[in-house]
């Protein structure tokens, strides 16, 4: 048995980069395009950097690099599905959730002038639709103290607008939501 080649030294990064940065930039614009080609080639090289200490000095850095673009790609790609679509004017469409409109800003005071805990037992329970279990765990307090909070918010807001009942102002889809 003969004598075991010396390791051959790795090329420094800067090397590295030279000889494959066209590779990997075909490939990266070839995959998400002229624009985004670029910003994926500057991730991979980043990327590369930080894990060639890594790197066994026999690797394929080509196609190591051209991995680490790919990936670099497909991270561009699933980001690009998720940005906001520029469009002429957005639809205004209001809400059926829950969400209060400008005719309410009267209530809205109101409840804003309601001690915390009744204020959040209103909030949860009649804006967003929450049991009072739900609304308990929230508050801090059992199912019946959150109920008990917003049957004394009701009370308040009733006569602090001088209305029979408040729930007239609430989303029609909350009223009467069950506890």
């Amino acid at each position: 048995m003969g004598p075991i080649p010396p390791a051959r030294p790795k090329k420094p990064f800067e090397t590295v980069v030279q000889e494959h940065g066209a590779t990997v930039l075909r490939v990266c614009r070839a995959i998400v395009g002229v624009h985004d080609g670029e910003d994926a080639w500057s991730e991979t090289f980043l990327s590369a950097l930080k894990a060639y200490g890594d790197l066994p000095a026999d690797a394929n850095t080509e196609a190591w690099l051209v991995t680490i673009a790919h990936r670099k790609c497909i991270d561009i790609l699933r980001a690009s599905v998720r940005r906001p679509v520029p469009v002429q004017q957005t639809p205004d469409v209001p809400s059926s959730l829950g969400v209060p409109d400008e005719g309410q800003a009267e209530l809205l005071d109101a409840v804003g002038q309601l001690p915390p805990k009744q204020r959040q037992a209103i909030a949860y329970h009649y804006l967003v639709g929450l049991p009072y279990k739900d609304v308990a765990a929230l508050v801090g307090v059992t199912p019946d103290a959150a109920r008990r909070a917003a049957a004394d918010g009701v009370k308040a807001l009733r006569a602090a607008l001088g209305r029979p009942s408040p729930t007239v102002l609430l989303p029609t889809a909350l009223r009467g939501v069950p506890g």
